[in-house]
């Protein structure tokens, strides 16, 4: 049990304001010392946070793919676009697929497997944020999200503590993007870019701006990888930060002329 925290926040608030002091310092240490606990640079807890997020990705993408009662040609080769993406080795494609096949099983327990995704995460929300991405990315693979869908990912973010609203701009965004890479765009329409940027037209200069280095800052590879990212999916982050880049030059672009 770690005391470090509570005992010189004790200390020092009891020499600064007296009993109340010590107490609220006690209580500004405790919070230090769960903090500590957690430490989100643990390697150990690292190793774990991927091990899990990789596993819960494939299985709960199965099934997501699964949940208008069979899984389309479209949403087998969006998963396998995933892995390709991810650049797996041989050992881990074979493990991917069975845990996407595991996820379309009849028995498989959607909220035993986010209960245990959400503890390993604990409060990363970028990292969670990034998860929901990628299922939506593979659920609109066959060019459109079903309401079955989209009722089980309504589900997931609930499990996962993600807001209803975010989800709705989530999926503008992905739609968006999803719909740049079907016309196989070298760069986003307007209409595409602000949707990705989660931003409508008549936002200011300013605001488009805070966008871009609010969604820059959540897709950072680095960040996300030492939050526990598997490092298999850094390049699906990479290529995300380059999709926003892009999105924010092209409504610069346009505000130019």
């Amino acid at each position: 049990m770690r005391w470090t925290g509570k005992l010189l926040g004790g200390v020092f608030g009891y020499m600064t304001l007296g009993t109340l002091g010590a107490l609220l310092g006690v209580y500004i240490g405790h919070r230090f010392d769960i903090g500590m606990a957690q430490n989100p640079f643990d390697p150990e807890r690292q190793q774990r946070i991927k091990k899990i997020f990789f596993k819960s990705t494939f299985a709960i993408m199965g099934h997501i793919a699964k949940a208008d009662g069979q899984v389309s040609e479209e949403e087998i080769q969006m998963a396998q676009r995933v892995m390709a993406q991810m650049e797996l080795s041989a050992d881990m494609k074979k493990e991917a697929i069975a845990q996407f096949n595991r996820g379309k099983e009849a028995g498989f327990d959607l909220d035993a497997e986010l209960g245990e995704f959400k503890q390993a995460c604990q409060r990363q929300k970028n990292l969670i944020r990034m998860f929901i991405e990628v299922q939506l990315q593979a659920a609109f693979a066959d060019g459109e999200l079903d309401e079955a869908e989209d009722q089980i990912l309504i589900h997931i973010c609930g499990r996962l503590g993600i807001p209803h609203f975010a989800y709705e701009q989530l999926k503008r965004m992905l739609g968006a993007s999803q719909r740049r890479g079907t016309h196989q765009q070298s760069r986003s329409t307007p209409e595409e870019a602000y949707a990705i940027l989660g931003v409508s037209e008549t936002a200011t200069d300013a605001d488009v701006k805070k966008a871009y280095r609010r969604l820059i800052s959540q897709h950072h590879p680095d960040k996300l990888v030492s939050k526990g990212l598997p490092d298999e999916m850094m390049k699906i982050a990479k290529e995300k930060t380059q999709e926003i880049t892009e999105a924010y030059d092209t409504i610069r672009d346009l505000r130019k002329k």
